[in-house]
C-alpha cells in the first residue's frame, strides 16, 4: 500500500539494542539504498508464514542492494526472551539483520499496528510502501524491484490462499491457551513453549522449546472440530486459526 504521503522517513534505531546477524546498525548509514523493514515474532503463525517470502527478498535482491531488516517485537510471554530470539533466528535460517526489540520500542517508533507488519523506505529512506498483517507479496515485490530498477520474476504462491486476488473465509478468532471446540479456518497452529507435547485431533507433536506449531492444515477454509491436549512440562499458550480459500 503506498503511503498517503511522501513525507514519512525511517525513524533511527535506539543505540542500546540487541542485533542478531550483524553489528548494531544506525538507519541514517542505510542512505543510498532501499530498506525493508520487517516486524515479526517467532511465535506468531502469519509471521512464520510469511517469513519465506522476506527470506527470498533478501536472498535475491541483496546483490542489487536491498537492505532487509527484521525487527523482533515479541506479543507472546516466550518471545521476549533474547536467548530465544537468537535461538529462533538461527533455527528459522534467518540470515540477514534482526533487531531484538523486546521492549517495543522500535513498534512505537513506528506507531506499528500488528504481526506481520513490512515498511519500505527508497534510496533517501522515505516511506513509499507499507502492508500489515499476511498477503500482499507480489505487490511488496514489484514495489521493491520499481525501487531497484529491476524487473521481477512472475510471481509464484507458496500457498493458494497467498495468490493475487484469492478469496479468503474470515477464520476463527485466536484462543487464550488450549483451545478444543469449533473452529472454521485453512489452518490450526499453536504457540507453545517448555518441553512436552501436544495432541490435536490424535495427532501427537513434539514441544521442545519456545515457537508455535502447526497442527493441521486444510486446502481451503474449513469447518472442524479442535481436540487439543497438552501433556509434560509444555505450556500452550494460544491456539491460533490461519486464513484459507473460501469454498
Amino acid at each position: 500500500m503506498r503511503p498517503p504521503v511522501d513525507t514519512i522517513t525511517a525513524p533511527p534505531f535506539p543505540r542500546e539494542l540487541e542485533w542478531v546477524n550483524v553489528a548494531p546498525l544506525r538507519m541514517d548509514k542505510q542512505l543510498g539504498r532501499p530498506v525493508l523493514v520487517e516486524f515479526w515474532d517467532f511465535c506468531r503463525p502469519n509471521s512464520i508464514r510469511t517469513l519465506p517470502y522476506v527470506r527470498a527478498w533478501h536472498e535475491r535482491y541483496g546483490d542489487d542492494g536491498l537492505r532487509v531488516i527484521g525487527v523482533h517485537s515479541p506479543g507472546f510471554a516466550p518471545s521476549f526472551d533474547p536467548a530465544a530470539v537468537r535461538a529462533a533466528v538461527a533455527r528459522l535460517d534467518v540470515t540477514y539483520p534482526v533487531v531484538v526489540d523486546s521492549d517495543l520500542e522500535v513498534w512505537d517508533l513506528y506507531g506499528n499496528q500488528g504481526w506481520p507488519a513490512r515498511y519500505l523506505f527508497d534510496r533517501t529512506l522515505t516511506l513509499v510502501d507499507y502492508h500489515y498483517g499476511e498477503g500482499a507479496y507480489d505487490e511488496s515485490e514489484r514495489a521493491i524491484a520499481e525501487l531497484l530498477d529491476i524487473e521481477p520474476p512472475p510471481f509464484t504462491p507458496l500457498r493458494p490462499e497467498d495468490a493475487p486476488g484469492a478469496a479468503l473465509a474470515p477464520q476463527t478468532a485466536d484462543q487464550e491457551g488450549a483451545y478444543s471446540g469449533p473452529y472454521e479456518a485453512g489452518g490450526v497452529w499453536a504457540v507453545v513453549s517448555g518441553r512436552g507435547a501436544l495432541s490435536a485431533n490424535g495427532k501427537r507433536f513434539a514441544v521442545d522449546g519456545p515457537g508455535c506449531l502447526a497442527l493441521l492444515e486444510h486446502a481451503r477454509s474449513t469447518a472442524g472440530v479442535l481436540e487439543l491436549a497438552v501433556s509434560g512440562a509444555a505450556t500452550c499458550h494460544a491456539t491460533c486459526f490461519t486464513p484459507g480459500l473460501a469454498a
